[in-house]
This record gives C-alpha cells, structure tokens and sequence, in this order.
C-alpha cells in the first residue's frame, strides 16, 4: 500500500508550521520502507490535489484548533476534518483540508486519510521556530505519527548514528 505523510503549514509562523517542521525530523532521523513517501506540502494547498490522488493512505500533520492544550495531538479521520470545519479550513496556509479530500472523493481517488492535528500556541505571529510548548510535545507527536505509519502498513528504522 502506498502511503503518503505529508507536513503542511506555514514554517514562517511558528507553530503553524509544525507539519512541516514534523517531516524534517523524520527525514533527519529515520529510514522508511518502499511504500512511505515523506512530503512537505508547505502551502501547496490545492496544488497538493494530483500528489494526493496517487496514495491509497495518506496521514497528514497539521496545525488544528480543536481546544486542548498547546502542543497535544490527536488523529482525526477525514470525516471528522469535514465536520470540524474552521478548525482545518482557511487556516494561514489556506490548505483547506476538507475540500481537498472531498475533490479527490469526487474524482474517485480519494486515499483513506487521518489527520494528526496539533494544538498551537502561536500560529499568527512571524517566527521561524516552533513555541516551546511545541518544542516540548515534538517527540511525542513524531511517536504518533510513527504509529500511524505502522498501522498503515510502513516501516521504518532509525538512521545510523542517530541519537
């Protein structure tokens, strides 16, 4: 099965690039199977359509308002992306989450999709680090994604001479 993680968000806003910043510590420090292919959508948005299409799992790191605290990540299904509405749509990288997957439904293939949403702190001011509530919670989200990776079919190890 071929799976797509992709990063989106803005880097140049602190924690709205926590998507981003996740995939660059992946590619840093770990090896994956045949089958993954690591993305950084950036603020593709809809341009990220055609890419999408050719996955049949996608898992997506994204910024999302969901009312936790800062820096905690939970995974959202496609479904519940839709129905959360503000929380993915017209963020500052104007991904619109929801409507890209359901394009891709229309034109019959969408991949089965989850979505590891992360609380921000700070995603309107300009800063090229992540908030150190981010920083903090960093490991735990690479882990959930890794996971999620699993569950998808991939596997992965980590880079020789990593720490």
């Amino acid at each position: 099965m071929k799976i797509l993680v992709l990063g989106v968000g803005n880097i140049l806003y602190q924690d709205e690039g926590i998507g981003v910043r996740v995939v660059q510590e992946l590619e840093k420090s770990y090896l994956f199977s045949d089958n993954v292919r690591l993305m950084d959508g950036g603020t593709l948005g809809l341009r990220l359509l055609d890419v999408m299409m050719e996955y049949e799992r996608m898992i997506v790191i994204d910024a999302a308002l969901w009312g936790a605290a800062p820096g905690r990540a939970r995974t959202f299904s496609a479904e519940e992306t839709r129905l959360a509405g503000r929380s993915f749509q017209k963020t500052i990288h104007q991904m619109d989450l929801p409507d890209t997957l359901a394009l891709c439904q229309k034109l019959g293939q969408a991949p089965q999709t989850v979505v590891i949403g992360v609380q921000p702190h700070n995603c309107l001011d300009l800063g090229d680090r992540l908030t150190p509530p981010l920083l903090a919670a960093l490991d735990e989200i690479i882990a959930l994604t890794l996971e999620q990776i699993k569950e998808a079919g991939g596997t992965w190890r980590i880079k020789t001479g990593q720490n």
